[in-house]
């Protein structure tokens, strides 16, 4: 039987594949196309496809990533502190990002789900899920620093996680702050298709779920030589 960490390890591979192979907006859409452009895009069978069936499956892996969030607040629980506010906080974060995140896969799916209805509909559609997919990076942020400031106050002997994972989370936080702007701009690197809100992010939060999975799994591999 595969051990805990191999089988994290497998599912955070698979999560970071469905994220790199996101057939459905590649390049992602432009906020300043016409709801005339945005409704011929979804009409078109070549996307119409793409887009349903990388929503269905973003929204299973959206899901595959729930237990990884969970294992560090539970990492987070082992931790030597005096009050259990990092934990309930994490906890709070960790319910938010994903939320939202199948919010905004729903509303993809709803643009294509019927893509001959008023194309001011399907542009609302649009703009209502990309801005959520973007927008939602405060949770993302506060998750990162939340956990960094539980490494930097474990007061146990042999800390749970190594205070690199700390820097780490917080230069993956200060990487996603652009992105909390997405509402200010239809174009440039603050747009939801720019090199900030988009690339920058994406790219932060693919490198974040890879080092977190491989952080994780030796976490809990070296929990396991612990027991007796």
């Amino acid at each position: 039987m595969r051990s805990p960490s191999v089988r994290l390890r497998s599912t955070t591979g698979a999560w970071v594949s469905a994220f790199v192979l996101f057939p459905g907006f590649t390049p992602p859409l432009s906020p300043t196309l016409s709801a005339e452009q945005v409704a011929a895009f979804y009409r078109d069978p070549h996307n119409l496809s793409r887009i349903r069936c990388s929503m269905i499956l973003f929204n299973w892996f959206g899901v595959c990533l729930i237990p990884i969030l969970i294992l560090l607040v539970m990492q987070i629980r082992r931790m030597a502190h005096r009050t259990p506010i990092f934990s309930y906080c994490m906890l709070g974060c960790v319910a938010g990002g994903p939320t939202l995140f199948l919010i905004a896969n729903v509303c993809w799916l709803l643009a294509a789900f019927r893509p001959e209805r008023d194309p001011e509909l399907t542009q609302l559609y649009n703009d209502f899920a990309w801005v959520t997919f973007t927008s939602q990076v405060p949770f993302l942020i506060a998750q990162s620093v939340i956990l960094a400031l539980a490494i930097y106050f474990d007061d146990r002997s042999e800390p749970v996680l190594n205070r690199w994972v700390a820097h780490f989370n917080l230069v993956v936080a200060a990487a996603l702050v652009p992105a909390a702007f997405v509402g200010l701009a239809l174009s440039g690197p603050l747009a939801w298709n720019g090199l900030l809100s988009f690339w920058l992010k994406n790219i932060a939060i693919g490198v974040w779920i890879v080092v977190m999975g491989v952080v994780l799994g030796r976490a809990l591999h070296s929990e396991r030589g612990r027991r007796p």
